[in-house]
């Protein structure tokens, strides 16, 4: 448990920032950008990621409310994950940090 110091001291960006963070988060949130994304998709796209690790990102990420879930009732059913408005609201930052990085 952190004291009130430790919580007066947290860098404003910190949780933002380990929201994103992880092995797999960054490619799902950039993918997202430009298509509803799908589970098995992401496995064949994320090249090395496994099951559970992809299963255990999107939940992450939709309990952070950065994704929602929705499950399309047509034959096949499926689900499909687009970015909620805090997810949108977030693509300037996260292109910010791209072009950073370049």
């Amino acid at each position: 448990m952190k004291t009130s110091s430790e919580v007066q001291n947290q860098c404003p960006a910190e949780s933002l920032l380990k929201q994103l963070s992880g092995k797999w988060k960054p490619q799902i949130f950039r993918i997202a950008l430009t298509e509803p994304v799908r589970f098995n998709s992401l496995l064949r796209q994320m090249e090395g990621s496994s099951k559970q690790a992809i299963a255990v990102a999107l939940k992450e990420m939709e309990e952070q409310d950065l994704l929602e879930k929705t499950v399309i009732k047509l034959k096949p059913l499926h689900i499909e994950y687009t970015l909620s408005k805090k997810g949108k609201s977030l693509i300037p930052v996260f292109e910010q940090l791209e072009h950073l990085a370049r």
